[in-house]
């Protein structure tokens, strides 16, 4: 006995040591550091608790003897991803109506969860949330910040802020009547703590009541998120000072009216950023999915759900044609090429973010798919839109000190995939290794 209580106290005291040196180094990868320059091959990345202590390449930086040692050898190493457009609350389900009513009393601490554990598996480790009930928001939020449960680092908007909230969606949809009571909305939702303000169907509120929401929001230093689906939502916006529009919208339009357009323009050579996250691939590849429905068979969209939720997923998407939310994407597809190119050409800085959840969206699969689309079929610069998911999302949020690059002493947000991820981008389906916050989690 008493020389086990010898060892019980040695080992003891050597326990605080062992967690305040806590250091990994991430050695061999080429390393892609968010910033966009030339990428930096047998990287070496020192990490000490939370935090990226040193960057370096092996034989010029001295690793530490106490410290784990994780390969990434023939692996591309680069922040962690954002997606700045997801739905925790939903997860592929076809039938919203259905879903708001049936599901609500598991949004919390069923759906929301699972739904932020599949987007870190995926290599998601910033996410921004834009439209779901305030008190499971902040909630969910809180949870994984304090380690409670696994996900990104989340942002969140809470409810929507609009004219009139939809019928059944009253929980997660505020209306607006006056400027006053824009503002009331406002104040709510920011000293409840929300993260930023989301804004839809601007165009059916009184051009004094949407100065008024982005007015209060930015007293209170919250981003503005507003849809952009018609021409006068994006007036609106602009005069307003939007901060990030979402969607490609205009429906069936070839294009983005002209005076639209000159409006953006005017707006970026301002000076003050113009945020715009497209949100382009759920309808580029809907015809796809449609014929190859495969694709919804990966059981990664599985993760954390209970079989009851995951079979009423499959029954309502078993047969992706008759979907009755894409039936016009067929005729929207053939738009989306010009209006991406427009954006792209606009002086507006574009994001990564996918509306994850919407039917057949899996948090799994759609950041992924997005950057693949990007790349693949509309021909982005694969290194752009990487910092469109990593450094520029960062800015938009304000967190650029902290997140969005792979610096000394941000956050240890870093992930990792076999291969070239610039010349595969696809590679992202399956991301090898997962860091948030110094914690490996794949």
């Amino acid at each position: 006995m008493k020389n086990l209580l010898t060892l019980l106290f040695l080992l003891s005291s050597l326990l605080p040591s062992f967690t305040q040196s806590n250091l990994k180094a991430l050695v061999g990868g080429r390393l892609i550091d968010g910033f966009g320059g030339k990428p930096l091959a047998n990287s070496v990345i020192l990490i000490e608790g939370e935090r990226i202590k040193a960057i370096g390449q092996v034989g010029n930086i001295d690793i530490p003897k106490n410290a784990e040692i994780i390969s990434t050898e023939g692996m591309d190493v680069l922040p962690g991803l954002w997606d700045m457009h997801v739905h925790l609350m939903i997860n592929g389900h076809s039938n919203y109506a259905y879903w708001d009513r049936t599901y609500p009393d598991l949004f919390q601490d069923v759906i929301m969860p699972s739904s932020a554990l599949q987007l870190l598996m995926a290599g998601v480790t910033s996410a921004r949330d834009l439209g779901a009930p305030l008190e499971a928001s902040i909630h969910v939020r809180d949870a994984i910040n304090r380690g409670d449960i696994d996900g990104p680092t989340m942002y969140m908007s809470g409810p929507f802020i609009q004219h009139e909230p939809y019928p059944g969606t009253e929980l997660f949809r505020l209306g607006v009547k006056g400027p006053a009571d824009g503002r009331a909305k406002v104040k709510r939702l920011a000293e409840a703590g929300v993260d930023c303000i989301k804004l839809v169907d601007q165009d059916q509120m009184t051009m004094e009541e949407v100065l008024a929401v982005v007015d209060e929001s930015h007293k209170y230093g919250l981003p503005v998120v507003a849809h952009s689906h018609r021409p006068e939502e994006v007036r609106r916006g602009l005069k307003a000072g939007i901060d990030c529009f979402e969607h490609t919208g205009h429906a069936t339009a070839p294009e983005y009216p002209a005076d639209v357009m000159e409006m953006v323009k005017e707006r970026a050579a301002t000076g003050k950023k113009l945020f715009w996250t497209p949100t382009i691939e759920g309808l580029w590849n809907y015809e796809y999915t449609r014929d190859n429905p495969e694709l919804l068979d990966n059981d990664s969209w599985h993760l954390g759900l209970p079989d009851s939720i995951i079979q009423d997923i499959k029954n309502s998407i078993k047969y992706p044609g008759r979907l009755s939310y894409f039936q016009i994407t067929p005729y929207r597809k053939p738009t989306l090429r010009r209006k991406f190119e427009q954006l792209t050409n606009s002086g507006a800085v574009l994001l990564i973010g996918t509306d994850s959840g919407i039917p057949m969206k899996f948090h799994s699969q759609s950041t992924w798919h997005e950057l693949d689309v990007w790349v693949n079929e509309l021909g982005y610069d694969p290194m752009l839109a990487i910092k469109a998911a990593t450094y520029w999302p960062s800015v938009a949020m304000g967190v650029d000190q902290e997140v969005g690059t792979i610096s000394e002493g941000k956050y240890a947000d870093i992930i990792a995939v076999k291969g070239d991820v610039l010349r595969y981008i696809s590679l992202l389906q399956d991301v090898d290794l997962v860091v948030k916050h110094g914690k490996r989690y794949k």
